[in-house]
């Protein structure tokens, strides 16, 4: 989860609002939610990844890196070494365009200095993830994505079935009339990014957006 069950209640969400168990499931929803929006996911997970060499120097994994603890090509080790291998991943420093392994030596004798060409022949674990710096080897959530997360979890707070009067409009609202309970919507931004149809949340969202075609695996 990319927020917390004390984040929302230091938000001044109340028991009388939502129990414990709804807000971890809610925040379980957004989270899973901002990774399919965005392509990514922001805290460290250990995993193995299959990755297609290109023949080329370097590979793209489809995360950034936090930590390799171990890279091979077709079952041979490759060193991780500084000087033989530069790894670009997380966390992420301003500059930052894409996660990447480039080979600065031989991974082998009498080989040409690049991944060979196949289809999952490069396996790479270890910590995955697109964090931020917080002084930590691993870093930590973005702060406009744990932001996001709340504001999704606010959104979805109203019981199912209130429809389009529930919080997820509120931000539309353009004018209130108390005495017939009308009110009039903005419509949906038709410029910039659309997400999730809320233009506050779209805008955190919008930097942490993977680029199209990046990774294999």
């Amino acid at each position: 989860m990319y927020a917390s069950l004390g984040d929302l209640r230091s938000e001044g969400v109340t028991l009388a609002m939502a129990s414990d168990e709804r807000l971890v499931s809610l925040l379980i929803e957004a989270s899973d939610y901002i990774d399919h929006l965005t392509g990514w996911f922001f805290e460290p997970r250990q995993m193995v990844l299959h990755l297609d060499g290109r023949g080329t120097p370097s590979v793209e994994p489809p995360v950034p890196p936090i930590r390799l603890d171990s890279l091979s090509v077709y079952g041979s080790p490759i060193s991780m070494l500084s000087e033989h291998l530069m790894v670009v991943g997380a966390p992420v420093i301003v500059g930052f365009e894409a996660p990447r392994l480039t080979l600065l030596e031989r991974w082998a004798p009498y080989v040409p200095r690049v991944f060979p060409k196949g289809v999952g022949n490069i396996i790479a674990s270890g910590y995955w993830g697109y964090t931020e710096p917080d002084g930590s080897f691993m870093g930590r959530t973005p702060s406009a994505i744990r932001r996001a997360t709340m504001l999704l979890v606010f959104r979805n707070l109203s019981p199912i079935g209130n429809g389009d009067s529930s919080a997820k409009s509120q931000w539309r609202i353009l004018e209130e009339r108390t005495r017939d309970q009308s009110y009039r919507l903005a419509p949906l931004a038709s410029n910039g990014i659309i997400l999730t149809g809320d233009p506050e949340i779209d805008l955190l969202l919008a930097r942490y957006r993977k680029p199209i075609g990046l990774g294999a695996a």
